[in-house]
């Protein structure tokens, strides 16, 4: 028997549908513009620049991006190309591919940051109480939570 949505939820959910759709192109057309850039190129290069010794095992990073290896593995590669990132054998096993961020691909994230935070503060963060923002966040976990272990899979993996 189909569970219909309440009134409220019903709302809530066509709320939250453009936000879905509209904010990813945003998010790609800011960081374009000013840094030829894809949201998920800056995301690979941002979450390599975070981590220890800017470097990540290729599972690693993929699970940060939220990303399938083989779409990873693909951006890598061009990321490579530019010459921001490089891919290693691991010390410890030679099946595991690490992949680091070099100092050219350091400073396109230096050069980056500021206008991406900006666009983030405008576009998500602008007219939030420090309460919606920690509802926001509360909101957003349980959402990926439900998406991890509904069994449902992206079709852009």
């Amino acid at each position: 028997m189909t569970r219909w949505l309440s009134d409220r939820e019903r709302r809530a959910w066509l709320a939250l549908v453009p936000v879905m759709l509209k904010l990813p192109p945003a998010m790609d057309s800011q960081l374009q513009r000013d840094s030829a850039l894809t949201h998920f190129d800056y995301q690979c290069l941002a979450m390599l620049s975070e981590s220890e010794d800017r470097m990540l095992r290729m599972s690693q990073l993929a699970t940060l991006v939220n990303s399938s290896l083989s779409r990873l593995s693909h951006v890598v590669k061009k990321l490579e190309s530019r010459g921001w990132v490089e891919r290693t054998p691991c010390a410890d096993s030679r099946r595991v591919t690490m992949v680091g961020l070099t100092e050219p691909g350091w400073a396109v994230v230096e050069r980056a940051a500021p206008g991406h935070v900006e666009t983030v503060r405008e576009l998500v963060f602008e007219g939030l109480t420090a309460a919606q923002v920690a509802q926001l966040e509360q909101i957003m976990d349980v959402i990926a939570d439900n998406i991890a272990t509904s069994g449902l899979r992206s079709l852009s993996g």
